[in-house]
């Protein structure tokens, strides 16, 4: 099964950091917060991902061609022109780029890379900007029961989003970021059918917009309650939120 992240954006919002590299590779403990999504979904056996591109994806390239060499000690052995490789710590990955453009929007993204999932029985998707205590497993499990073609993660926002229209556990109606009335928001972290594709026009479709809207207005976008931790790091004080979590070492998404 495969798993799809968004990494592609500007994070105009961020401006501190995104200026000199992608928002996904904003560090939180040392390791970019899109590791930090990576091994939520190793955690529950997700190993193979679809990483959505665009500002400054050859930073991302970059990290992954030389994850082996981030991740273990080696001495470089100049006169004999060697590497010697001591301890191996990388992670069993297998880790797809694509370049889905520097204007695309989140749909236009997913569109991209159409050919990687489209022949899957379901994929998994989702932002390269939030983390959390997310049972995939179980997310997965409530999808395959309810045979819809889209699932998203309803969490509890830390304070400054809009709701979900719900009905039991099937979505309504989908209104991206209205006036806030404390009810679950969109948290990202979706299972998905690739049938979901057809929905998607063009580069300039915003998933959270027309696709996720018909979806609810088809009655095929159910909703995964999660009542546990979420956090986007959408600000420098999302981050310093992050960090003194990771600090503490009671990081709540941390459960690998």
């Amino acid at each position: 099964m495969k798993a799809v992240i968004l990494a592609g954006g500007l994070g105009t919002r961020f401006a501190e950091e995104t200026s000199l590299r992608p928002k996904p590779m904003i560090e939180i403990g040392g390791r970019p917060i899109l590791w930090h999504i990576m091994k939520i979904y190793a955690s529950h056996g997700i190993t193979d991902f679809v990483i959505c591109c665009g500002y400054k994806g050859y930073i991302i390239k970059e990290y992954f061609a030389n994850y082996f060499l981030h991740m273990s000690d080696v001495t470089f052995d100049m006169r004999a022109n060697e590497m010697i490789v001591h301890t191996k710590r990388a992670e069993p990955w297998r880790v797809t780029l694509v370049d889905t453009g520097d204007d695309s929007m989140t749909g236009g993204r997913l569109k991209r890379v159409a050919e990687h999932v489209r022949d899957e029985e379901l994929f998994l998707f989702t932002y390269g900007d939030g983390v959390g205590d997310i049972d995939i497993t179980a997310s997965i499990a409530f999808h395959r029961a309810h045979g819809k073609a889209a699932t998203l993660t309803a969490t509890y926002p830390p304070g400054r989003f809009g709701a979900l229209q719900m009905d039991e556990a099937q979505v309504t109606n989908f209104l991206e970021k209205p006036q806030g009335d404390g009810g679950m928001i969109n948290g990202g972290f979706f299972v998905l059918d690739p049938k979901v594709l057809e929905y998607i026009e063009d580069d300039a479709t915003v998933w959270e917009q027309e696709p996720l809207r018909n979806l609810a207005e088809h009655g095929q976008l159910m909703a995964f309650e999660h009542h546990g931790f979420w956090q986007p790091m959408d600000t420098l004080r999302d981050k310093q939120h992050l960090e003194k979590l990771w600090d503490s070492q009671k990081a709540p998404w941390r459960v690998w």
